[in-house]
């Protein structure tokens, strides 16, 4: 259990209706190298650990155990609505599936994108989204931890792009091209926006979703003041929960901040699950934490 306060508050009305006072912010492990990407499977938490190339499996029954002992420096994870998972993948540069998520077969999904010739490569995915009505994938592709040569001789294509994969395809496309360093995305509770931010200019963006799975828009909806913007996910009322330097900042959908919930170490991820979907899980450099909410997380 952490020390620290569990709110720091800029808006304290607000900031109550998400989380109490009292709350503590808990730590269920530690011992790791560096978390991302907690997804929940229904009464359990999978994430990942990228350095050691390991994904685990959280549970309040049993605690931590390995889910898979290599897992191509796995980053992001989400799910679609048949249960299956969805990994971005680093090394591989991918993004893979698996079905069912526990137990099932891991595949290739995507490694790709057509550019009118042969098949360019992806970078490194990042994190990733799928529609569930559409079946869509969206997934950014950032190359981190790279200098500026290293860069350039790893990207096929120049860039750090946000890709779509339609259901069915087999081949990306991309979805937006000017970002410079996009990394987590989220969609709003009624599907019609895309939220995705950039680490490098420290903001979130809003697009407009459209039924054939095009975005429009990427209006500048808020902005983070300590660290970089990282792992994103909203609640059943639209705000917003982006993790930061110093915890996970919260905004309104408007993009008004109301507070934080601040955390021990820097969370590089979060996720709603528990019961209710009212427990938020942050993957926090070397340890897992959590925090009961007052809101139903999506």
């Amino acid at each position: 259990m952490s020390d620290l306060p569990t709110r720091k508050d800029d808006m304290p009305v607000e900031m109550d209706r998400v989380v109490a006072h009292d709350a503590p912010v808990r730590k269920l492990a530690d011992g790791f190298k560096f978390l991302e990407g907690p997804v929940w499977l229904g009464d359990r938490l999978v994430f990942s650990d990228i350095p050691a190339s390991k994904m685990y499996v959280w549970s309040a029954s049993a605690g931590v155990s390995v889910y898979r002992d290599e897992s191509h420096n796995a980053n992001g994870n989400t799910t679609d609505s048949d249960g299956h998972l969805y990994t971005c993948e680093g090394e591989s540069r991918c993004v893979s599936i698996t079905e069912p998520a526990i137990g099932g077969e891991r595949r290739v999904l995507v490694d790709s994108y057509v550019d009118g010739g042969e098949p360019l490569p992806l970078n490194r995915p990042n994190d990733v989204v799928v529609h569930p009505k559409t079946g869509a994938v969206f997934f950014t592709d950032p190359v981190h931890g790279m200098s500026d040569d290293k860069f350039a001789k790893h990207s096929s294509y120049g860039g750090m792009w946000v890709f779509r994969l339609d259901a069915g395809a087999t081949s990306a496309v991309p979805a937006v091209r000017d970002f410079e360093r996009p990394n987590g995305l989220c969609f709003s509770p009624d599907l019609s926006k895309l939220y995705i931010n950039d680490d490098s200019r420290k903001h979130v963006r809003v697009f407009d979703l459209a039924d054939d799975g095009s975005l429009s828009g990427g209006t500048v909806i808020c902005e983070i003041d300590e660290g970089v913007p990282d792992g994103m996910r909203v609640d059943t009322g639209g705000r917003l929960f982006v993790t930061a330097g110093d915890g996970v900042h919260v905004f309104q959908p408007d993009g008004t901040r109301i507070g934080k919930i601040l955390c021990p170490e820097s969370p590089a991820n979060c996720r709603f699950g528990g019961d209710g979907m009212k427990t938020l899980f942050m993957t926090s450099r070397t340890g897992l934490y959590a925090v009961d909410t007052l809101v139903e997380g999506i």
